[in-house]
């Protein structure tokens, strides 16, 4: 039976053992001490000193072995994740001012007492 007050932590939340971590991303533990030495992963750590993963950091271990596995160096596979978290940070940056230039065009009906004054419209006629 759930309990119904049970909320699962999210995909920052740092909540796996560096065992269980490497189990989900297919690398040794050695690997992941040495990716989060080289800034790769930043793993969290416990009181105890103790690495703990997110699921968005197993998901980017699997990014890394991707990639390596394709070929690329591990200076090469840094500057790939930076660049995709720029992407990333500059598409949520163009979907925000987008919503904000929508909200701009959007029609104001400003209340106008057309009912005690009269509107005169001129208008110029092409070639005068």
């Amino acid at each position: 039976m759930t309990d119904p007050g049970f909320v699962p932590p999210g995909p920052e939340v740092k909540v796996f053992v560096i065992s269980v971590a490497a189990e989900l991303s297919g690398l040794h533990p050695q690997t992941l001490r040495t990716y989060d030495r080289l800034g790769l992963v930043q793993a969290g750590r416990t009181g105890g000193g103790g690495r703990r993963y997110s699921l968005r950091d197993v998901e980017l271990l699997r990014t890394v072995a991707r990639l390596t596995a394709e070929g690329l160096g591990l200076e090469g596979v840094k500057r790939v994740i930076d660049l995709e978290n720029q992407v990333s940070a500059l598409q949520a940056k163009i979907a925000e001012l987008q919503a904000d230039l929508a909200t701009a065009h959007t029609v104001q009906n400003l209340p106008v007492p057309l009912a005690t004054q009269q509107l005169t419209v001129w208008t110029r006629r092409p070639g005068r």
